[in-house]
């Protein structure tokens, strides 16, 4: 009998809760876009009909051949992961209330690890369907780019411009953003609409160095250190705390002080060490 546990036996929790939810969220726009023709008042009948079996069918056929497809990319270009987007996105671009604008990345540049360009696909419908539900933005602009280290992806929309990042509209998208040891920030503008900037690296993080349990570090020196042992420089410790290169300057200096290190690599060396 064969005892080797399938793929499925080794998922954890988390990538299960993912793929649910991942899978709820292509659902979800399936939906919403046989349901924006089926109520467009440009389309007649029959027509609306045909349209909307075409959108389910292309929906079936992509449910039982997507994980596959998505396990198989290793590779994605930026350009060919953002076409991807606009496909999932057609139908209710096409029928929808929403005037969905897409900015084109650049065609050159780093290619996107397959397990990220079908995350960041993920995060973006999350956030034009949030928006769809929501009902009070009229247009969104979508744009993505890749500074080699990460894919940045930005989202404009000219709503009621009351999101905030730790509200419950933007929540489902942190989470997300968060599962891929991204980054995401809210920009609001009361009138005028919310921006959404979301980083995430294309390379999975480094694993934090152990520190000692004992110390007489504070709490903040003890989150620098983790980092400043991953081999980070203070802009991505600063990014990665939400605090000044100049604060994280002086925590490193601190530090270097306490451990009686007189550069950032002895200082790494102790965090090991402990």
């Amino acid at each position: 009998m064969d005892t080797q546990p399938g793929r499925e036996a080794r998922i954890t929790p988390a990538e299960h809760a993912r793929l649910l939810a991942d899978q709820a969220d292509r659902h979800t726009l399936t939906l919403e876009s046989v349901l924006a023709v089926l109520r467009s008042p440009r389309v007649g009948d029959a027509a609306a009909r045909a349209e909307a079996v075409e959108i389910a069918s292309a929906a079936l056929v992509d449910l039982r051949t997507s994980t596959d497809r998505q396990r198989e990319v290793l590779l994605e270009p930026v350009a060919g992961a953002f076409s991807r987007l606009r496909a999932d996105l057609r139908p209710l671009v096409r029928f929808g209330g929403l005037d969905v604008q897409f900015v084109e990345p650049p065609a050159n540049g780093r290619a996107l690890p397959g397990d990220v360009a079908h995350a960041a696909r993920a995060v973006v419908r999350t956030a034009v369907l949030t928006l769809v539900d929501e009902g009070r933005a009229n247009r969104v602009r979508i744009q993505w780019d890749c500074d080699g280290r990460n894919l940045l992806m930005q989202l404009r929309d000219d709503g009621a411009g009351t999101h905030d990042v730790q509200d419950d509209a933007m929540r489902p998208i942190a989470e997300r953003v968060a599962a891929l040891a991204g980054q995401m920030r809210v920009d609001s503008t009361p009138g005028w609409g919310s921006v959404i900037d979301v980083t995430v690296p294309l390379d999975p993080p480094v694993a934090s160095a152990p520190v000692p349990e004992d110390s007489d570090l504070t709490p903040r020196e003890l989150d620098v250190l983790r980092l400043v042992a991953t081999g980070v420089g203070n802009r991505e410790i600063a990014d990665g705390l939400g605090i000044t290169v100049n604060t994280v300057k002086y925590h490193v200096a601190n530090l270097l002080r306490k451990h009686g290190a007189r550069t950032r690599a002895e200082l790494a060396a102790h965090a090991h060490a402990g």
